[in-house]
Order: C-alpha cells, then sequence, then structure tokens
C-alpha cells in the first residue's frame, strides 16, 4: 500500500509568481527494452490504478468474445464525458446483445461534461447509470456475459463472476505479478491494486503487441478514437491525438499510464490524489525517455485561475 516515503516532489503550484503548494508522487518509465529507465520515489508502490486498468478489462473481454467497431471498443477503455456521443455509443455496446440500459449496474450519475449536464437537468432529467463515465465498460462487461452465457444481472460485478476472474487473470498477466489487492471502484466494478511499475509493463503489453491480438484491438480502438476515451477538450484525449502512436489511460485519484509500440511507457501516480498535476508529470517524464511531446505540451499547460483570468500554473519538477 501507499506509505509517505514511497512519494517525492514532482511539481509546484505557483499562484502569482509564489509558490503555493508541492505535488508529491511517484513515477516510473521503461525504455524500449522494457527496463527501468527513470524512477521518481519508489516504482514498486501499490497503488490502485482505477480507471487507468480499463484497457487491461477491455483485453480480458476481447479474448471473452466481445466483438465491437474500434470506436466502441474504445468506448469500453473509456472515462467518457457523457455527451451524447457518448451515450448513444454505450447504448450500441447494448443493443449489440440485445440489451438497453436497464442491464447497467455501475453507479447513477451526471455526465462529466459540464454542458450536456445542464442540458439533462434543463430537459428534466436526474443520474443515471448511462451518463456515468464508466457506462462503456460496464456496456462491455455486460454484452461479454451475454456471448458467454454468463449472468448479465448485477452479479456481474462481484469478484467470483466468472466475467470478473477472467479480468483478474488478465490484468495478473499484463502487469506480471500477481494483484495485491482488490477493491471496489466507484462504479461497483472490482478495483485490481498493483505496483506502479506493473501499470506501466501493462501498458507497455498493450502497445507492442506483447498482449496479443485482444491487446491489438485495444490498442488500436483507444489510439485511433480517443475522443471516445475522454472527450474532445480532455487531457488524456488530447494527449493521444497529437503524440504519435501513444496509448494513454487517467485514472481517479491521481493516476496516469502511457506507453508507445517501440516499448517505451510511464505510469504514475499523485500522493494525494489530486489530478491537477498528472498532466504536467506526465508530459515531463515522457519528455524524459526521449518523447517528443512539443506539440501538446502547451494544449495541457494547467493554468491557475484567479477572478477569471490565468494567475499561475502547475509545472512539473525536473524529474
Amino acid at each position: 500500500m501507499a506509505t509517505p516515503d514511497a512519494f517525492a516532489p514532482v511539481a509546484i503550484t505557483t499562484r502569482n509568481d509564489f509558490q503555493e503548494s508541492v505535488h508529491f508522487g511517484a513515477v516510473v518509465a521503461l525504455g524500449p527494452d522494457g527496463n527501468v529507465e527513470l524512477t521518481v520515489g519508489d516504482p514498486g508502490v501499490l497503488v490502485y490504478p482505477r480507471s487507468s486498468n480499463k484497457p487491461m478489462q477491455a483485453v480480458a473481454m476481447v479474448r471473452s468474445g466481445l466483438s465491437l467497431p474500434p470506436e466502441l471498443l474504445a468506448l469500453v477503455c473509456a472515462s467518457h464525458d457523457g455527451t451524447p456521443m457518448h451515450l448513444q455509443a454505450a447504448e450500441r455496446i447494448l443493443a449489440s446483445a440485445g440489451l438497453t440500459a436497464d442491464a447497467l449496474a455501475n453507479t447513477a450519475s451526471m455526465p462529466l461534461d459540464e454542458a450536456s449536464a445542464w442540458d439533462i437537468i434543463a430537459a428534466g432529467g436526474s443520474r443515471t447509470a448511462l451518463q456515468m463515465n464508466c457506462s462503456g465498460k460496464h456496456s462491455g462487461m455486460v454484452a461479454t456475459c451475454v456471448h458467454n452465457g454468463w449472468a448479465h444481472d448485477a452479479s456481474y460485478l462481484q469478484v467470483d463472476h466468472p466475467l470478473q476472474r477472467v479480468i483478474t487473470d488478465t490484468i495478473d498477466e499484463l502487469c506480471a505479478e500477481p494483484h495485491a489487492h482488490i477493491g471496489v471502484d466507484g462504479c461497483g466494478a472490482p478495483a485490481h491494486a498493483m505496483s506502479l511499475v506493473g501499470l506501466a509493463r501493462a501498458f507497455r503489453a498493450i502497445a507492442t503487441g506483447a498482449a496479443g491480438a485482444a491487446g491489438d484491438q485495444v490498442y488500436a480502438a483507444m489510439t485511433q478514437h480517443p475522443e471516445m476515451v475522454g472527450g474532445t477538450t480532455r487531457d488524456v484525449t488530447v494527449l493521444m491525438q497529437h503524440v504519435p502512436g501513444l496509448v494513454a489511460k487517467d485514472g481517479a485519484d491521481g493516476v496516469y499510464a502511457a506507453a508507445l509500440p517501440d516499448g517505451r511507457a510511464v505510469a504514475l501516480k499523485i500522493a494525494d490524489g489530486g489530478d491537477r498535476a498528472r498532466p504536467p508529470v506526465m508530459l515531463a517524464a515522457l519528455a524524459d525517455i526521449g518523447v517528443d511531446v512539443s506539440a501538446v505540451t502547451p494544449m495541457l499547460e494547467e493554468k491557475i485561475m484567479g477572478h477569471g483570468r490565468q494567475v499561475g500554473t502547475v509545472r512539473a519538477l525536473n524529474l
């Protein structure tokens, strides 16, 4: 589990040229050969990657027979904004298995996208499972259950359900280590914990082809349709759109993972679970292992606002 001595300073927030906050975290980067090339803090720290596990969960579903067009498979890997585009895609996944949104057992929520949320409120709507950012993953889960003749009621969220056993085995394989713990994620699905370096190894396996044909499908879906993985303005989408070949996924409580087909990979955890330091630290780590992030760095600057104008930034420390 995470302990204070596993983390080191990774970013600084400034306001009007005054240092306001210091962000601690752990970072690990793998080189093309898969060996550890960069560490900050303890690369073996055990973390819940939260939604950064979704690409691994998707690999397990594809191996279990889930067959979807790339744009829909990308949504299975997503923490989506809940725009109409995303909700319609989730409904298409469900319809492919003869299901509706009533089959979803994930937590009800409003969309992450503020404009979409206000549209729903204005129309008299409220929280639903379909609108929740994990509904693509859950749609994929129940569709996989239907394909295999497994129970697709709320029991699909239990760790001993056949689907979840396959997911657990796949996560252990891709991370090249046994999971450290299984908790409950915010959406209700099992949340696997592993080392930070194990998370980097998993993304490397998906990007390089080592995860097999199912991993290749997940990699292609995410990199070809990054707008489905997050949303048009989300940093994970922008990052994949402007760093050729990069597959990336953010996770709640300050987690980020990314990898390239040449074997380079990064995984990070911000110690206190805050998210604003994630993009600059990810960009700094990628740059440190030789990835060209010059095109995307200005777009992902974390701005600190004061009375409606930018008064500071969050910047990564030298890793």
